[in-house]
């Protein structure tokens, strides 16, 4: 039974498993890898080619598994190029010995996400990507399927983040409700709130230009997931502008952006999860962690607009303006924390509107 208060732990509560070895590191930390409220997950040594997706089932580990799943093994310590349409499994530099009070639940990176690059992390026996039951004690490996760009990593890259929770926290709708009316969690005026906050999306264009959202081009050059601001936009990306509907092609990759601005206040942390699947065919392709002080105010935020990154299922779909396309899910925090997204800590994203990963130059909307 959970003791104490029950949420996520903030950046100084990571810290302390660190140093109690609940995490375990097989190099030391890198500058900025705790994040508010969640840990960046680093690439090991070496990576397997496997010929589909698994779980390793609750009778397995993952290496046990490798076994009959490896096509090929590979260092990364030079850098490797993981390509479209291939999985690969990597371990972590980081494991656990979790308490039996605490579980962790991970997420790709904003920066993965933005990029298509599909990546999940597996825990030995799990029959659940992305899920660390509490008391975990061992490795984590991330699956890694690039989708649209074929990527360079190495050791230490970051692909993935992991947060760790306390108990069951639990915050209702009508919890939501006062919590809007003393932060404004969503610019949009009266929000609807049904077992989370709902976003929109934005397909008229709020930014200069009429700009609304990129289309992945299909082939396009390799990324180096390391290097920021080294692209050039058009190299891999159509830009969209400012109309009622989108007609999503299937196998398509679209960066949206919803319409209202969110913002989290530094109690909280948020997960977008996508929306109900039996409205439309397509989906927010990767759910997305807010850390505490995402768009707030005393942190430079005053509102930051989601990015959506956004699949069509099998056939085409039309996605209207101001279409429902996924919901924001709060939960407290165990205690304040030390330090909030964007305050002074390098943050990538925050106060921003529609924006694509670090790894592109700024684009300018009225160059057409």
């Amino acid at each position: 039974m959970a003791t104490g208060p029950e949420g996520i732990l903030p950046a100084h509560a990571i810290a302390a498993l660190v140093d109690r070895s609940a995490i375990v590191l097989e190099r030391p930390l890198d500058a900025e890898q705790i994040q508010p409220a969640s840990l960046d997950l680093r690439l090991g040594s070496v990576a397997w080619r496997v010929r589909a997706s698994f779980l390793p089932g609750r009778d397995h580990t993952v290496a046990e598994r490798l076994e009959t799943l490896a096509l090929h093994r590979f260092a990364l310590v030079e850098g490797a190029v993981l390509e479209t349409g291939c999985v690969y499994i990597v371990p972590l530099l980081e494991s656990v010995a979790l308490p039996d009070d605490i579980a962790g639940a991970a997420n790709p990176k904003s920066s993965t996400g933005r990029l298509d690059v599909f990546t999940r992390v597996i825990a030995d026996n799990a029959q659940e990507f992305d899920q660390v039951p509490a008391g975990y004690r061992g490795p984590l490996y991330a699956e890694i399927s690039p989708r649209t760009f074929s990527i360079l990593v190495r050791t230490g890259s970051r692909l993935s983040q992991i947060r760790f929770r306390h108990g069951q926290p639990r915050v209702s709708d009508d919890d939501l409700r006062t919590l809007h009316e003393r932060q404004v969690l969503v610019s949009s005026g009266e929000p609807n709130i049904d077992n989370g906050i709902a976003l929109t999306v934005d397909l008229t264009g709020t930014g200069p230009g009429g700009l609304v959202g990129f289309r992945a081009k299909r082939h396009a050059g390799l990324v180096d997931v390391d290097r920021k601001d080294g692209l050039d936009v058009l190299d891999y990306w159509d830009p969209l502008y400012s109309r009622g509907s989108l007609v999503l092609d299937p196998d398509q990759f679209y960066i949206l952006a919803s319409k209202e601005a969110v913002h989290v206040p530094p109690t909280h942390a948020a997960e977008m999860v996508p929306f109900n699947p039996l409205v439309g065919e397509f989906r927010v392709h990767y759910a997305g962690f807010f850390d505490p002080g995402f768009g707030h105010g005393a942190a430079g935020g005053t509102g930051s607009r989601a990015v959506l990154e956004v699949r069509s299922h099998e056939v085409p779909f039309i996605l209207e303006d101001g279409q429902i396309i996924g919901r924001l899910i709060y939960e407290p925090l165990t205690e304040a924390p030390e330090k909030v997204y964007g305050q002074g800590i390098g943050s990538s994203y925050q106060r921003q509107g529609l924006k694509l990963s670090k790894h592109f130059r700024a684009y300018d909307p009225a160059v057409r």
